[in-house]
């Protein structure tokens, strides 16, 4: 009599083991796009049913490397684009009005928000949460404020506060 053959196997795999494809991060296993060695009925009873993966193939392996590639290229575009973005921060300065009383102390304070809304203003897309200030500037005067971009792009922004114009 012949041997029957399981009809819920997954293909390319063996006795111990099976490469799959992650669909999804899995916490104890990797991120989207990772290649995996599990135990095939982890694979077949719990990664494919859910979708969290698929059988990892010879095509879906050269998709990986050519969606890694693309967003390789992708992010040192962006990286380029965020380097250039801070050199034309660097040689911008902002002036901000504020009142004060005689001593230069301000009635507010100006915050990273609104040195962000000047850089917006001149068309510079910088948000306040790219704005590292020590804390609120209350006095009037010049000062030097960092702007991160990125974790590796940082730009040297000098922020003049003057008194406001009476009228």
């Amino acid at each position: 009599m012949p041997k029957k053959h399981r009809s819920n196997t997954v293909t390319g795999t063996s006795r111990t083991s099976v490469d799959v494809l992650l669909a999804e991060d899995v916490d104890p296993l990797g991120q989207q796009g990772q290649i995996v060695r599990v135990k095939p009925g982890f694979a077949r009873n719990f990664l494919l049913p859910q979708g969290l993966a698929t059988v990892a193939t010879e095509h879906n392996k050269r998709m990986v490397e050519l969606h890694k590639q693309r967003v390789e290229k992708q992010q040192v575009e962006h990286l380029q684009a965020l380097k250039s973005l801070a050199h034309s921060v660097s040689k911008y300065s902002v002036t901000l009005e504020a009142k004060a009383n005689d001593d230069g102390l301000l009635y507010g304070s100006i915050g990273a928000s609104d040195i962000a809304a000047s850089l917006q203003a001149a068309s510079f897309d910088v948000q306040a949460s790219h704005i590292r200030l020590e804390g609120p500037l209350k006095q009037h005067g010049l000062y030097t404020v960092n702007v991160q971009l990125h974790e590796s792009v940082t730009a040297e922004l000098k922020v003049w506060v003057v008194p406001a114009a009476v009228g």
